[in-house]
């Protein structure tokens, strides 16, 4: 049977996400909500969600554990980041005061500035929540079946600035491009929630539980 992981380090609406993967799941396929580092080592693939903000999500992965476990699975399988489970795969983030990250991937998490989209409209509202349109950066198989521009769904006040242009795999726009994807070799992250992102996220879902890990 194969297996899937999600992380659970006590953050976020996890249910969601493992309701999603379960919906689009191939026959024989069991998902594991759970924050027991041996069972996500042994598990396939491992998908690693997630809310809140950067010290607290890395205070409790280090309690539990789970920090290291993080950095053995992404050298070894398919691996899926979401929202918080992408920001803190970079080196470090600027949320509460600066917080040092997995550093799984060069570079920082920054927050939005309050600057106006245009000179004559309102500031930028922060965080930026609702439908925004996803702009592959090239093909990836987690991308097979999703248009481009595609909407998905973002709750979120800072962005991934990675310190390798290559490592983006999408962006969207607030009201400049940003970094809203990464991608590398068995590891793909994203910002925005595919767990509530309608057809779009239920695709990508479906793809990654038939992702090799390969390119």
């Amino acid at each position: 049977m194969n297996t899937v992981a999600v992380v659970d380090y006590g953050m976020g609406n996890l249910r969601s996400v493992v309701k999603a993967l379960e919906y689009v799941a191939p026959a024989g396929t069991r998902v594991q909500l759970s924050d027991c580092p041996e069972t996500v080592l042994r598990a396939d693939r491992v998908v690693f969600p997630g809310q809140g903000a950067a010290y607290d999500c890395m205070q409790a992965l280090t309690q539990r554990g789970l920090d290291e476990v993080i950095r053995e699975v992404v050298r070894q399988r398919p691996f899926l980041g979401i929202c918080m489970g992408m920001q803190v795969l970079l080196e470090h983030s600027e949320e509460n005061g600066g917080v040092d990250c997995l550093g799984i991937f060069p570079g920082y998490v920054r927050r939005f500035t309050e600057r106006p989209r245009q000179a004559n409209e309102a500031r930028l509202k922060i965080p930026h929540m609702g439908w925004n349109t996803v702009t592959q950066c090239g093909p990836h198989p987690l991308w097979a079946g999703i248009a481009q521009a595609a909407h998905f769904y973002f709750v979120h006040s800072y962005y991934a600035d990675p310190g390798a242009a290559q490592l983006s795999a999408a962006t969207s726009d607030y009201p400049q491009p940003f970094c809203c994807a990464l991608a590398q070799e068995n590891i793909f992250a994203l910002q925005c929630h595919p767990e509530k992102s309608a057809q779009p996220g239920l695709t990508l879902l479906r793809n990654f539980m038939c992702w090799d890990g390969t390119r």
